[in-house]
């Protein structure tokens, strides 16, 4: 089950480091530039056969002086709402800051585990210095330093053992899981109501894990599937002001236990950076995906140029992935709500889709032939047989060749276009590797 753990702390406590420590990812950005890029503020951290998500909040403030504590208040707030697991990172070498204090007031009172994380410790006279966070009243402080990694294995263990309390997902399996997920604003709530229409009674709500999304089971018109419902659990009063970083971690728990996202645009903005970081997410978890362009009925001029110049805009931001659906409908006036079901139900069914072995060589070992990969330091490479892996998340193909390690990013592709070309995987993710025959 997705669990969800939040670093939060002072600038330049190594936020980052530590992120990029548990992730396993070295993306080299842990100069403190303002606005770099938000990519790196979430990944997954496996330990002992567990998998959990990791949020960095460091990345989401704004950097300037006078609103700057007040910023990362708020990043703290919204982490308490919607994180399981708080990982509070304090500085071993500069002690405690008053700063620091006003932090762990906000923790103490938060219902959910605090882990007090001393950072930079890395000698033992510094073990010592950092007895005086047990002001904090947040328990005892692990030491640990992010950058050479010594003691992250304890924390890691901490970590799991606060996570294993949560309770698990009861969500039945084999029935499809639709999130809606999107901008605030897009329309999320209103177009789940038009689904849901005024007889809610055909619908059994099952709340999933402690802080999560509700299962909404949809029962009616030949469609059975459980809607991912993020909105309107945590209360909403705290957290106007910073809705990016807010709808971020909203949308990784909806997008997580989902199996088809229907991505939310709203027609009278067009396509924002903060769509593109929730279709980020979307492809990090290897999620099937529907484009939903919402408020079509407020759009004046509905020619089918207009049509192909939006879509043309929505697929080049979203390249190289770009064999997804893109539907134009209202919430409020049900138009088209019936084809998002119906297109969210295809594609879920594509992710299923499997073609069998000698079929698949038929018709791609010709088109190979024709177009081979390109040949590297004078090396032919020749790709012989290829075959679908069953009963994986999402359709994996393997090609075998001679030399699997000269077969470069932009064949793969080729690749995976002429596998969507003959077959019908709209919309889900495919996996395509080359190993050595």
């Amino acid at each position: 089950m997705g669990n969800l753990v939040a670093i939060v702390g002072r600038p330049n406590v190594g936020k980052s480091t530590l992120f990029n420590r548990l992730t396993k990812t070295r993306r080299a950005i842990v100069s403190e530039e303002a606005g770099t890029t938000r990519d790196r503020q979430y990944g997954k951290c496996e330990w002992n056969g567990r998998e959990f998500s990791v949020v960095d909040t460091g990345g989401w403030v704004v950097k300037s002086d006078d609103i700057f504590e007040e910023e990362i208040r708020k990043q703290v707030l919204i982490a308490t709402e919607e994180a399981d697991v708080v990982l509070f990172l304090v500085d071993v070498t500069n002690g405690l800051t008053d700063w620091d204090e006003d932090v762990a007031q906000i923790l103490r009172r938060a219902k959910l585990p605090v882990i007090l994380v001393a950072n930079k410790a890395d000698n033992f006279d510094q073990y010592y210095e950092a007895a005086e966070f047990y002001k904090l009243g947040l328990g005892d402080p692990v030491c640990v330093s992010a950058a050479t990694g010594s003691g992250t294995g304890d924390l890691l263990d901490l970590v799991i053992e606060k996570l294993s309390t949560s309770t698990p997902d009861t969500a039945e399996d084999g029935i499809p899981r639709f999130a809606v997920v999107g901008r605030p604003n897009a329309g999320k709530s209103s177009l789940i109501n038009a689904f849901i229409g005024e007889d809610r009674h055909i619908v059994t709500e099952i709340a999933g894990t402690t802080r999560d999304s509700i299962y909404t089971r949809f029962n009616k018109f030949g469609f059975d599937f459980y809607l991912v419902d993020t909105a309107g659990i945590r209360r909403k009063n705290k957290v106007t002001e910073d809705l990016e970083f807010y709808s971020v971690m909203r949308s990784i728990r909806a997008i997580e236990n989902s199996d088809v996202c229907i991505l939310m645009i709203d027609a009278t903005r067009g396509i924002e950076a903060q769509d593109m970081n929730i279709f980020q997410l979307i492809q990090k978890n290897n999620k099937s995906l529907v484009v939903v362009v919402n408020k079509w009925d407020l759009v004046e001029d509905k020619s089918q140029k207009v049509i192909d110049t939006f879509e043309g805009a929505i697929r080049s931001r979203m390249a190289p992935f770009t064999d997804f659906p893109i539907i134009f409908a209202s919430a409020l006036t049900k138009q088209r709500i019936f084809r998002v079901l119906e297109t969210a139900k295809q594609v879920y069914l594509n992710r299923t889709a499997c073609v069998g072995t000698s079929k698949l060589n038929e018709v791609m070992l010709p088109l190979i032939e024709a177009y081979p990969p390109p040949s590297v330091k004078g090396k032919y490479i020749k790709i012989k047989y290829c075959t679908q892996i069953p009963d994986t998340q999402i359709p994996t193909f393997v090609f075998y060749a001679n030399l699997p390690q000269y077969v470069k990013e932009p064949y793969r592709r080729f690749l995976e276009n002429k596998i969507r070309e003959h077959w019908q995987m709209t919309g889900s993710p495919i996996n395509v590797f080359v190993r050595q025959k």
